[in-house]
């Protein structure tokens, strides 16, 4: 007998990680809860969710403005909780809802709060800029509302342990290659004739820094050049940084746009490259980082906390300054002559409370339930 209530909103997510971590939240709340729980999901749209055990609402305006977002959160949710009657309700997109139930948490995956961005990110997407600007205070609104305030890492920990006090951390369970902290074999012989072939997936959104590994190639000499294939996942078209990508570097040949891929088309990305960059300057986790290792992928990624944090324990790794260009270059230029020795990093144990992955999650937000 179904006699316990979830209800998970995510209205806003429809691709990329956000959707990653809805689809995998839910199928372990299935798998996790037992008969005694109905789940219903709010969700852009009933095609995204593909759980038998899952009831969706769907409302797919939900992205059209941010007063329609605003308007959901604080009003239409708080109506539709009265007839839904859950005993808990989750919001994965985190804005805090006002909602009728008897326990209530949020999960703030956007880092962009506590991101200054620059006046060039500002031009190339002033959406993101505005965005910037608005979400802390929407972070904030009614978060004390919240038993439980739910982030990826130990730095957004930090920043949010000043407005909640029961912020925990949570890792969104991707299952991935357990490789002691040494030094590995080589990459690739030295004489190897094949190109190095380098994987970044990300969206062309500023912060992601396309810019960086485009110049790194650009500024590698022309033989080393020739045994390079940079694989990104956009094409152009996407947005005026996009585009501005596009016309800077198309014309090299060791650049291909290979535009956004589905999970499988991902899959087959992974396995065919020879090594993962991820130079973002901004990630809650940096889910590729994750996928990558689980692929057993050499990485180059960013010097910078969320980088460090998500990696954890992994031998083929090095991390770079996210602004020089040139850094990245010479890795690349290793790695393609066979001279490539990573760094490799031991990650520190988190502190409590700490859950390593959803069922650990969903065990703790029902408990007494």
């Amino acid at each position: 007998m179904k006699d316990r209530h979830l209800v998970v909103s995510a209205v806003n997510f429809s691709e990329g990680g956000p959707l990653t971590v809805l689809r995998d939240s839910l199928a372990a709340a299935a798998a996790t809860l037992g008969e005694r729980w109905r789940i219903t999901a709010l969700v852009h749209a009933h095609d995204l969710i593909d759980i038998p055990e899952i009831e969706t609402l769907a409302f797919p305006r939900s992205k059209s403005s941010w007063l329609r977002r605003i308007a959901l959160e604080w009003w239409t949710f708080e109506r539709l909780s009265r007839r839904l009657k859950p005993d808990m309700w989750l919001s994965l997109h985190d804005m805090t809802p006002r909602v009728a139930t008897r326990r209530q948490a949020v999960y703030c995956h956007n880092p962009s709060p506590f991101y200054a961005p620059s006046m060039k990110e500002a031009w190339y997407d002033p959406g993101f800029f505005a965005f910037n600007k608005l979400y802390l205070w929407l972070y904030r609104a009614f978060i004390g509302r919240n038993d439980a305030v739910i982030v990826q890492q130990e730095w957004l920990r930090r920043e949010l342990g000043r407005y909640h006090r029961n912020v925990v951390v949570a890792h969104p369970g991707v299952k991935t290659a357990t490789v002691a902290p040494q030094l590995s074999a080589p990459l690739r012989q030295p004489d190897s004739a094949a190109p190095l072939r380098l994987l970044y997936p990300a969206l062309p959104r500023v912060f992601k820094n396309i810019e960086t590994v485009c110049e790194a190639v650009a500024l590698l000499p022309e033989p080393v050049r020739n045994r390079v294939e940079l694989r990104l996942t956009m094409d152009g078209s996407e947005g005026r940084w996009a585009r501005t990508l596009r016309r800077r570097y198309g014309s090299f040949s060791a650049i291909h746009f290979i535009g956004r891929q589905d999970r499988t088309g991902m899959a087959a990305q992974y396995a065919r490259c020879d090594m993962v960059l991820f130079p973002s300057r901004l990630e809650t986790w940096g889910l590729p980082i994750s996928e990558a290792k689980d692929f057993g992928k050499p990485l180059l990624v960013a010097d910078l906390p969320y980088a460090h944090e998500t990696v954890g324990s992994y031998a083929d790794v090095s991390f770079l300054d996210p602004g020089d260009p040139a850094a990245w270059a010479a890795a690349i230029g290793a790695a393609v002559d066979g001279r490539w020795t990573p760094q490799g990093q031991h990650g520190a144990a988190s502190a409590t409370p700490f859950f390593a992955d959803w069922p650990a999650l969903w065990t703790y937000l029902t408990k007494d339930l």
